[in-house]
């Protein structure tokens, strides 16, 4: 029961990170019908700024996460208005392949910059010896999981208010819903299109630096934890922020199983899945959902007239 509570706990914790960035994935996605690849790169640059700051600059870490998170989504905001403005009304697959050559920029820039050493992020629990843990009758929880998972509830939390209630979140929602009867109502879509992409941003920079945090650290293969959060997407659904996080908890659990009992499992079975599986397995189940639901657990089905 010890091991279930542990790679349960450790799954929800992935789950939590991936949502961050599944999250971003959707409102742009929403909001321009555009799946925006950069989001991965988005993440590594955040933790990447973090870390310029606090080790390389010296600054208090609180102040570096905060400054980081915040200059992450000036640059999303940045993005939108350089690059993806001046392609409003061309393809939708051209837009896409421009997010990916935006996310090759991106990652270029950092793994040069990162080098061949990964980097150390900082210590916001110094007194507790890298980031610390907790131990539940058995179960460790370790403080930076408690952070990832707490952060995603508090930002999804948020955001449903901000949904609801705020003048801007409203005229996304009414954006994410109808472009062309947004304009008649008189709201800023060219404004609501950098919200987006500032708040996706935001949240990518989050993620970031719970993914390259602790005992992990920034290297020039961080950006494939982030891209975990593509699956998470595709099985909740493109657009739909409840199946994002759906999708987000799936993968983790996913992940988090797989970790702890493939050795079992392939004692019975008797062959090897490879050391690796936990890795590849939450592709194996986006495949699967995928055959029976091609939209996504809580995906818009298309309708095409004919």
């Amino acid at each position: 029961m010890t091991i279930f509570l542990q790679a349960t706990a450790e799954g929800l914790s992935l789950a939590g990170i991936y949502s961050l960035v599944a999250i971003g994935f959707v409102l742009i996605y929403k909001s321009m019908d555009v799946l925006s690849f950069a989001q991965p790169a988005l993440a590594v640059v955040g933790a990447g700024i973090i870390s310029s700051l606090a080790v390389d600059r010296g600054l208090p870490f609180w102040i570096s996460l905060v400054i980081g998170v915040s200059l992450t989504g000036i640059l999303s905001l940045l993005i939108e208005r350089t690059f993806l403005r001046p392609m409003v009304g061309e393809p939708v697959f051209s837009v896409a392949i421009l997010t990916i050559g935006i996310d090759i920029l991106l990652r270029t820039t950092l793994d040069n910059w990162i080098g061949l050493n990964p980097r150390y992020m900082g210590d916001p629990f110094p007194s507790y010896g890298n980031f610390g843990s907790v131990s539940i009758n058995g179960v460790i929880l370790k403080y930076l999981e408690l952070a990832a998972f707490s952060t995603a509830v508090i930002m999804i939390i948020a955001l449903n208010i901000f949904f609801k209630k705020s003048k801007y979140g409203v005229a996304m929602r009414a954006t994410s819903f109808d472009q062309e009867a947004a304009l008649a109502q008189g709201i800023n879509v060219g404004r609501i299109f950098g919200l987006v992409w500032f708040i996706a941003g935001l949240l990518a920079a989050f993620a970031g630096f719970f993914i390259t945090g602790g005992f992990n650290t920034l290297s020039q293969l961080s950006f494939t934890f982030a891209l975990r959060a593509l699956p998470a997407v595709v099985i909740g659904g493109l657009d739909s922020i409840p199946g994002a996080v759906v999708g987000s908890v799936v993968i983790g659990l996913t992940q988090g199983y797989v970790a702890y009992y493939q050795i079992s499992f392939e004692e019975i079975v008797g062959f090897s899945l490879g050391s690796g599986f936990s890795l590849v397995a939450p592709y194996l189940i986006m495949f699967i959902i995928l055959i029976f639901k091609p939209d996504g657990l809580f995906g818009t089905k298309e309708v095409e007239r004919v």
